[in-house]
């Protein structure tokens, strides 16, 4: 009698076993293990850790990417695209951007194999866990990232949510996700697809809409618009005007979410901290205390907390270094520091003690939750 084959524990015992979470503050590289093709110019890349490890993130939260390109390390955080439903592996899909350094870098150097290092996941671009409202998303060019994330968790958990999933792209051959989305709609019964494309050019069979989203054509598209959660990610212009026709809808802007900063404009930027300049006269210096790595430095009032870490070698989180994104929000245990931030934190969060440190400079000796 032929032997039985050898069971999943036998051919899989790192999978089988009880896998841990990814913790980025002791083991934050990530290796590329597959490069998709999604259009012409733009591409999604697959990742797992080193060792087999569970990545658990929210629907619309992004990672913040340290990349060496040009003997510098540039910060850029980047969507998740992938379900947080399939927690072992992660991916962000990423348009290359003319003239953009991270995203060329990106298609032309990352290669399965490859390693880079990330902090996160981070954001609260993401919906609420235990809501059943009616979902409309809306997603102009790479945008669609964070919504395709919020799509393919509800598809890989078998939600029965009404989504209406809307797309602007220049044109069909543009469309990301184009096949992938048919195919979800044809497993999730109520959701409804609906792409808008500037110019139909290169597909002559073409037959949803064309021009620019407007507020008739978007009433044509969900005429329970004003009954919807509203979930927007593009580019700022785009962004813009959807909330503008939401408004002139009438539409209830307390249900209306988008992504807190533009991510595409942060892409074609070189964002990286500028060396500590000369000190000014009657410039003052600060002790500087990290509870979690005991580091101590010394800042000077006229230089922020991230640029004081960065060169004395301290790796703290990091992307827009302008105020803006949020990502090196951080804990001030004790002292005051002068912030001049640009959207990225809330008021309520000042209250509570949190300070974006790429826009903080001391007034006083600090202990930093970092």
């Amino acid at each position: 009698m032929d032997a039985l084959p050898p069971g999943p524990a036998a051919l899989a015992p790192d999978i089988v076993a009880p896998l841990p979470e990814w913790n980025p503050d002791t083991d934050d590289v990530l290796v590329c293990r597959q490069v998709r093709q999604e259009t012409h110019d733009v591409a999604t890349f697959v990742f797992s850790a080193r060792n087999p490890c569970l990545f658990r993130f929210k629907p619309g939260q992004f990672l913040t990417l340290e990349l060496p390109i040009g003997g510098a390390v540039i910060n850029r955080c980047y969507t998740i695209s992938a379900s947080s439903a399939r927690p072992y592996r992660l991916s962000i899909t990423v348009k290359r951007q003319p003239g953009g350094v991270v995203s060329n870098w990106l298609h032309d150097n990352l290669r399965p194999g490859a390693e880079i290092r990330a902090i996160g996941p981070l954001g609260d671009f993401t919906p609420p866990p235990s809501s059943r409202a009616k979902w409309l998303l809306l997603s102009g060019g790479s945008g669609i990232t964070p919504l395709m994330s919020m799509a393919r968790t509800c598809c890989d958990l078998g939600e029965d949510r009404d989504i209406v999933f809307v797309h602007a792209a220049r044109s069909p051959r543009d469309i990301i996700f184009r096949h992938e989305l048919d195919l979800m709609a044809q497993q999730m019964l109520r959701l409804r697809l609906a792409h808008i494309c500037e110019s139909a050019v290169g597909e002559k069979a073409w037959s949803s809409f064309v021009g620019r989203l407007s507020l008739p054509m978007l009433q044509l598209i969900a005429a329970d618009v004003l009954e919807r959660e509203v979930f927007c990610c593009g580019p700022a212009p785009f962004m813009a005007a959807i909330c503008a026709m939401l408004q002139a809808a009438g539409f209830d802007m307390a249900r209306y979410h988008q992504e807190s900063f533009d991510f595409a404009e942060l892409s074609r930027t070189e964002d990286v901290v500028d060396p500590t300049p000369e000190p000014e006269p009657g410039t003052s210096t600060f002790r500087l205390e990290f509870t979690k790595s005991g580091r101590v430095i010394e800042c000077r009032s006229d230089t922020t907390v991230l640029s004081a870490a960065r060169d004395a070698g301290l790796r703290l989180p990091s992307s827009c270094t302008r105020g803006l994104c949020g990502t090196c929000k951080s804990r001030i245990v004790s002292g005051t520091v002068d912030m001049k931030h640009e959207g990225g934190i809330r008021q309520r969060e000042i209250d509570q003690g949190l300070a974006l440190l790429c826009c903080s400079k001391p007034t006083s000796d600090l202990v930093i939750d970092r």
